[in-house]
């Protein structure tokens, strides 16, 4: 058994790898409130048809959703220093930022937050849309405004409907944090490359970090049945 696997150096590195769990778990729930934010403004440009927006909105949406998230990163991590040196040099720009300063971390959020948002923007948009007409028309018919509208009748009962697949999206963006070793971020999987590479004992830190990704999807798939409870339970008291 100790020539298949090395039980002592599997258990020995779970500390080192679980160490690194913060910068995962960052990357996945800082993604998740940008993309929040993203998918929410995207999904109302494109229900309201907002003119040129609505072009750009479904443009960004086909992109993001017709490229591999690799290359996404790829184009996060090396496009946007040229950018930022390019408007720097090109026009002058008065934000001097070094971007040989700039986090790994910073551009993997980025990536990540364009990328989900570009998912949850149709998500968001379907929920919207699957709420009965009838609900509009009666909240015009006491004199909501638009605003009021969305707040008070739409986002909840839209939001019961999001969660099931809010929550698988955010289990996926977990999963897919293993890329973020590529451009630098020494998160679980990272560590686990590294812990790998000094002892020559591969199968073993990739068999303890799929068990740590296994049970952080396990929590976070627990922790959005009760939320997906206590929102139908809201939903109910709204439409009542």
């Amino acid at each position: 058994m100790e020539n298949l696997l090395d039980i002592h150096f599997l258990i020995e590195s779970f500390p080192a790898i679980v160490a690194r769990l913060p910068i995962t778990i960052g990357i996945a729930v800082g993604s998740l409130i940008i993309s929040l934010f993203i998918g929410l403004t995207t999904a109302l440009i494109k229900i309201y048809r907002v003119p040129v927006l609505k072009t750009i909105s479904s443009f960004y949406v086909s992109f993001v959703r017709g490229t591999p998230l690799l290359v996404q990163i790829y184009l996060v991590f090396y496009g946007i220093p040229k950018v930022i040196y390019f408007f720097q040099t090109e026009y002058g720009w008065v934000l001097n930022i070094d971007v040989n300063i700039i986090a790994p971390e910073v551009y993997a959020l980025l990536a990540f937050s364009i990328n989900l948002g570009a998912y949850l923007s149709e998500t968001i948009r379907s929920a919207i849309e699957s709420v009965d007409r009838g609900q509009f028309e009666a909240a015009r018919a006491i004199g909501l405004s638009p605003t009021q509208m969305m707040l008070k009748i739409i986002f909840p009962q839209a939001l019961s409907v999001a969660i099931p697949n809010l929550g698988n999206m955010f289990i996926s963006t977990i999963k897919d944090t293993s890329l973020v070793f590529i451009i630098g971020v020494i998160d679980i999987m990272g560590q686990a490359k590294i812990l790998g590479s000094r002892g020559l004992a591969f199968f073993e830190v990739y068999i303890a970090v799929s068990i740590i990704y296994w049970i952080i999807c396990i929590i976070v798939e627990r922790l959005l049945v009760i939320v997906e409870k206590r929102a139908r339970r809201y939903e109910r008291g709204v439409v009542s």
